[in-house]
């Protein structure tokens, strides 16, 4: 193991040396790296095209989390989905994205079929809601507050 590497339980090792090296303390600004979402098995691969609409990407999953997971990336941000069987799928929680061009991305949303409602802007900022192929609210924003 890395002597940068300090796993999270004693006795773990590094099962990825190159993401284990931790930058020095103070340095990294605090982020929201990833969020999780259930999902069925049977409705991950529909979930990752529609987040591929909003512009991620699938990325490998750690071998240890591969079979039950997976994973989509934009920039630094990552939306895991967790395979359930029963999925808890939240009436009102939401996962809201900065979406580069909100107008296209409205659009191909369309086009492949969901349905984007646009809400109130009440920053200023164009914002709709939709729901992803596993039933999740995601919002979409052109800027954040």
């Amino acid at each position: 193991m890395p002597p940068s590497c300090t796993p999270r339980r004693a006795g773990a090792s590094c099962s990825a040396p190159d993401r284990c090296a931790r930058p020095p303390a103070g340095s990294v600004p605090r982020v929201i790296q990833h969020v999780a979402i259930e999902v069925r098995e049977q409705d991950a691969e529909a979930c990752a095209d529609f987040w591929a609409l909003l512009g991620f990407a699938r990325v490998p999953a750690p071998e240890t989390l591969a079979a039950r997971s997976l994973w989509v990336q934009a920039q630094d941000t990552q939306v895991h989905l967790l395979y359930a069987e029963q999925p808890v799928v939240p009436a009102e929680g939401h996962v809201a994205v900065v979406v580069e061009d909100y107008d296209a991305t409205l659009a191909a949303l369309r086009e492949a079929g969901f349905e984007p409602a646009p809400r109130t802007q009440h920053w200023g900022s164009p914002r709709a809601f939709v729901r992803c192929p596993a039933g999740h609210r995601v919002e979409l924003m052109a800027f954040a507050p």
